[in-house]
């Protein structure tokens, strides 16, 4: 399975914006999707922001127009910039990774990590109001 390291997160107050990046090793596949995942204390994890395997990006509605999900292939590290940060984006937030054609043409988004999927350890974001 692909190995993700997630960057420290941090906090912010409303209004204000945070990066994260994720480190992705051992991939065995040429194509992946990828995403981030968030878990609010006393939810479920969701997957919030992905890119399919062909580089289209999706968003739930939540964080559309407020955050961008985006990689770069050489550097093999996924990133997230979140702007706009609410009270409610409080969560701890997972790098993760899945094979097509299990995640390919929205799938990711719509139904979370495969069996073939793979996550990071997490990272806290914390946002005050």
């Amino acid at each position: 399975q692909v190995h993700l390291e997630e960057s420290r997160g941090g906090s912010a107050q409303t209004g204000g914006s945070l990066r994260l990046s994720c480190a992705v090793s051992g991939k065995a596949y040429s194509k992946y999707c990828m995403g981030w995942f968030r878990q609010a204390p006393g939810k479920q994890r969701e997957v919030f922001a992905t890119i399919d395997d062909d580089g289209t990006t999706r968003y739930i509605d939540s964080v559309k127009g407020r955050f961008t999900i985006s990689q770069d292939n050489a550097k093999n590290t996924l990133y997230l910039q979140m702007d706009s940060l609410k009270p409610e984006d409080t969560a701890m937030y997972y790098c993760a990774a899945d094979l097509p054609p299990y995640c390919s043409d929205g799938e990711f988004l719509a139904r979370g990590l495969s069996p073939f999927g793979s996550l990071g350890q997490g990272t806290q974001v914390t946002i005050s109001s």
